[in-house]
């Protein structure tokens, strides 16, 4: 079979498809036969040893598909070979056929096309655990989504509407505001590139604080980081949670602690991978909840650009270069 391999941690353009032995599932194990996989930022980072999780090279990257079940190992009852399902990798999913254990395998029907299928787990699942149970999402709150047209952002503004929230959209430009707005968003401005001087953090608080009468945003979900935080933090309500999802712009942030005293205001991390093992039984609910959302039609990922299998260091590049909006998969 054919596979991206990332043989020592490195740049993108490191990564090399070759063919490699068709995996077996052991016992407890699925084998998928890839029909897609979704390109998250994760993977840009993973390849690059900057990631939480760190694989062995050679590894290949990808960490959610979908597909068709090609073999399953013993003890294995909730799939059978023949069925279409998704299934959480971590790693290893850019390939045209991994082998997973059972646990990380989700039946599907027939009505979910496998490229929406591919990008629906991570980004709806993260989202979803941030608003619902970090944050605490209330009806009438006002939510600001900063970093709104990524996979994340996008999908914490369709859960955010869902929810009964008011949405805002911050976004790099208008375009990917635009798309913002015809998910959901209720209003939507566009931020400067990084780095910030002074005066443009300055504004970039203000607006937040104008766009919300003056109070703040209720809750704040943000997975881009850097010079973005401590001003969207200064623009945050009175007994705001502001979310800790990711560091999409570079650095990390230091933000002054004084900020959380003088808000009143909770600082909150969103770490969906070690929630999925440590909560699996919440996990499962949200995703049957999440599932029920997609059948009504209430959320649907947005695919913008799909990409063969040999594309990947161009489809990570584009990931890596902020210049996709919504979802990007690769297909087999």
């Amino acid at each position: 079979m054919k596979a991206v391999l990332c043989k020592e941690y490195g740049p993108i353009e490191n990564l090399v498809v070759e063919e490699v032995p068709t995996p077996e599932p052991g016992p407890g194990q699925v084998r998928i036969d890839v029909k897609a996989a979704a390109v998250n930022f994760p993977d840009v980072l993973i390849v690059q040893n900057l990631y939480q999780f760190k694989p062995e090279p050679p590894f290949s990257p990808g960490g959610e598909v979908s597909g068709v079940v090609g073999a399953v190992g013993e003890g294995v009852t909730h799939v059978k070979p023949g069925d279409r399902v998704i299934g959480s990798a971590g790693f290893g999913g850019f390939a045209e056929q991994v082998v997973l254990d059972a646990p990380r395998v989700i039946p599907i029907g027939d009505h979910m096309p496998f490229d929406e299928a591919a990008a629906f787990v991570m980004v709806y699942g993260t989202s979803h655990h941030a608003l619902k149970q970090r944050a605490e999402l209330k009806p009438g709150d006002t939510l600001l989504v900063l970093g709104a047209s990524g996979g994340v952002g996008l999908a914490a503004v369709e859960l955010g509407k869902v929810m009964g929230a008011k949405v805002i959209a911050a976004c790099s430009s208008q375009e990917k505001v635009d798309v913002c707005l015809k998910h959901g968003a209720d209003d939507g401005f566009v931020y400067p590139r990084n780095p910030l001087d002074r005066a443009q953090q300055k504004a970039l608080s203000d607006k937040i604080k104008e766009l919300t009468g003056g109070k703040g945003a209720d809750v704040i979900y943000d997975p881009v980081g850097d010079d973005y935080a401590e001003p969207a933090l200064r623009a945050i309500a009175w007994k705001g949670r502001y979310l800790v999802v990711g560091f999409a712009a570079g650095e990390i942030p230091r933000i002054p602690l004084n900020l959380a005293l003088l808000k009143g205001c909770q600082i909150v991390g969103v770490f969906w991978g070690m929630f999925t093992g440590v909560e699996r039984k919440l996990h499962e609910e949200n995703m049957s909840e999440l599932m029920a959302w997609y059948q009504e039609g209430k959320i649907k990922p947005f695919i913008s650009k799909r990409y063969k299998l040999e594309e990947a260091v161009q489809a990570l590049q584009d990931m890596s270069a902020r210049k996709v909006v919504g979802k990007i998969v690769l297909t087999t």
